[in-house]
């Protein structure tokens, strides 16, 4: 009997066996040098299936040598471009001519390729599937009852994670390190099962790695050159959960059921996400729910009335095209990782399915980062409605993701009002998370911390008392809003400011390649100093440019020369102390405040003037007190008119 293999034989590993058990004894065997091309560019690549072909070569020829059988190489070697195109068939077309010169018996365990090769009226052996009951691989010697997952490299002794999720810790199984021979055997029968059995799959395929799902056991077999040696890590699930064995299952079953469909699970890794997501499945689907899921790998354990998809053609967006055809009720996305997945996710949730995802991440601030970076903030709520966090197995907290348009917390005023989206405490109610724009990026801004109370820093001070704001230009001044319950701190210690300082500096400087120096005198003032030369172009035409600029950030601001700021850090500053205005009106001076005393004037709204010249409004607090930023420009000049022997004079509104 002459036979001719196909590389998908060799890669199967069966015609070894096949005359182990004494059915092709005596044959003779001729491999195609079309083959060995392919078999050697599929290890090149670093593909494991590659190497599996090759030991299965080896197997033959150690049979040759035994005269078991007889074994020929015929053909001539593909050419690369040949070797290019084996996808469409060119590598298969030459197999089977070499079958029809030696009028051999073509053996594949190819479907298409045994059609093809019957229509060409050759003799085929189609070595179908096998399905039924399988023996235990050699990995499954490192797992018991308490095992997680195993871990083996060459030259290293074997190790394996047990315990529980709540309590896991590393253990060697055995003093011998594994070889690279015991792990390869491994890998090999570790591929031929994936290819045989129903339940197994061949998930990724890359140069260096090869990633196989058996039933429920992941399997990553990396090697040379992707890792420094070869290694095979295992993954088994080691408890089978239902959603009512979780503590607030009544909750996740009534939300998920009811018109907030969009669910992300959150926790890092192997916190148990992925079970708790198994077990969501499993319950929507016994509840007559239609339930697909997205995984790349396919590592779910679900009934069989669950369909599990992966890629189609690389690529999540594809897969995500067929579900919308395929109108389930819910979608399980396992995991959420890259930028497509997040906007495929969107999409799908927005079009109207329910939606589970899986998302690794330490807290909800972080999962809500991810999700921000992708996902405009404004529609996030119309996304995701409810967010559980799981640690070692546990749900410890459910938190409600809405909308509403507000002043976010640690904001100053109603001038700040705008979009926000909140996450909250569902049990408590406690504001955790403000999510909204601010100085054009997407601030997520949690408001405690999630183990704990403790607030966050505002990003923008509070204001108790402000007055009118308008734009002013060149020297012309406007009424400056002042706090009047305090001393105001220094810029550095006000992150706001600082971050509304480099905003203006930015937008000015589209203006101005030269000197620029920003001060905020206030949450909703500033002074900007440009060369002298600059000055026309930054206010424009009309004022065009600075309107233009205080319209877009929500600041008036006050244009100066660059002559006035160096008058001005020239002046000898005055020493701490005090200075009699005269009519029981007094001002204060330390290292940081100035203030105003003015007690008849007590809780009086006021124009302060110097001279003639009307400086600012304010108004004085309830003990008769007024309080600038020493440094500000407001208490600059009031200080100068002063020593130029202005009279300093307050006037009620």
């Amino acid at each position: 009997m002459i036979l001719v293999p196909d590389t998908s034989v060799l890669i199967d590993g069966r015609i070894t066996s096949m005359i182990k058990a004494g059915e092709y004894k005596g044959a003779t065997i001729i491999v195609p040098e079309a083959v060995i091309a392919e078999l050697e560019a599929q290890a090149n690549n670093g593909r494991e299936i590659g190497f599996s072909g090759l030991n299965e070569l080896q197997q033959l020829s150690k049979m040759a040598e035994e005269k078991t059988i007889e074994l020929k190489f015929s053909g001539i070697r593909p050419t690369l471009e040949q070797v290019k195109l084996a996808s469409g068939g060119e590598i298969d077309a030459m197999i089977r001519s070499i079958a029809i010169d030696n009028k051999a018996r073509f053996i594949t365990s190819d479907f298409v390729q045994a059609e093809v090769a019957r229509a060409k009226g050759l003799d085929v052996i189609y070595l179908k599937p096998q399905v039924g009951d399988f023996g235990p691989l050699a990995i499954d010697q490192f797992f018991d009852e308490h095992t997680i997952a195993v871990y083996l490299k060459e030259r290293v002794a074997p190790s394996a994670k047990k315990g529980s999720i709540n309590d896991m810790k590393l253990v060697k199984i055995r003093e011998q390190p594994t070889s690279e021979y015991e792990l390869r055997a491994m890998a090999q029968e570790i591929l031929e099962r994936a290819k045989r059995d129903p339940d197994g799959f061949i998930e990724v395929e890359k140069r260096g790695i090869t990633v196989v799902q058996i039933g429920s056991m992941r399997i990553a077999i990396a090697r040379r050159p992707f890792s420094d040696g070869m290694e095979i890590t295992a993954v088994r699930p080691i408890v089978d959960v239902t959603l009512k064995d979780y503590a607030k299952a009544d909750l996740i079953t009534r939300r998920i059921t009811s018109e907030k469909r969009g669910m992300i699970i959150v926790g890092s890794p192997g916190s148990g996400k992925t079970t708790l997501a198994q077990s969501v499945a499993t319950y929507l689907s016994d509840s007559g729910f239609v339930v697909k899921t997205m995984e790349a790998p396919r590592e779910l354990q679900v009934p069989d009335q669950i369909t599990q998809y992966t890629m189609l053609d690389g690529s999540m967006a594809n897969t995500a095209d067929v579900l919308l055809l395929v109108r389930p009720d819910f979608v399980i996305f396992d995991e959420l990782r890259k930028n497509e997945d997040f906007n495929v996710f969107a999409d799908m949730r927005l079009a109207g399915l329910g939606m589970v995802g899986v998302i690794h991440a330490n807290g909800v601030q972080d999962a809500i980062q991810r999700f921000s970076d992708r996902v405009d903030f404004s529609v996030l709520s119309q996304i995701v409605n409810t967010i559980i966090f799981v640690k070692q197995g546990v749900i410890t907290k459910i938190y409600d993701v809405g909308f509403t348009i507000k002043v976010p917390e640690g904001m100053a005023n109603e001038m700040h009002l705008r979009p926000v989206t909140i996450v909250t405490d569902h049990e408590t109610g406690e504001l955790v998370i403000d999510v909204f724009r601010y100085d054009g990026e997407t601030i997520v801004m949690p408001m405690t911390a999630v183990t704990g109370s403790l607030k966050t820093t505002p990003l923008v001070p509070q204001v108790q008392n402000v007055g009118a704001s308008v734009a002013s230009v060149g020297n012309m001044r406007s009424p400056v809003p002042l706090q009047d319950a305090g001393p105001k701190k220094e810029n550095e210690e006000r992150p706001g400011w600082k971050l509304m300082e480099k905003e203006i500096q930015r937008e000015i400087g589209r203006y101005t390649e030269g000197f620029v120096n920003v001060q905020m005198i206030s949450d909703t003032k500033a002074i900007v100093y440009i060369d002298d030369m600059d000055v026309p172009a930054a206010i424009g035409k009309g004022g065009k440019n600075i309107s233009a600029i205080v319209n877009k950030i929500g600041i008036g601001i006050d244009i100066k020369p660059r002559s006035d700021f160096e008058r001005q850090q020239m002046q000898p500053q005055k020493s701490d102390g005090e200075f009699n205005l005269g009519g029981g009106i007094k001002i204060q001076t330390d290292k940081k405040q100035l203030t105003i005393v003015a007690p008849d004037q007590s809780g009086k709204i006021v124009d302060v003037f110097a001279g003639k010249e009307y400086l600012f409004t304010a108004t004085v607090n309830e003990t008769g007190e007024i309080h600038l930023a020493k440094n500000s420009s407001i208490a600059q000049e009031m200080i100068r008119r002063y020593q130029n022997g202005e009279i300093i004079r307050l006037r009620p509104v």
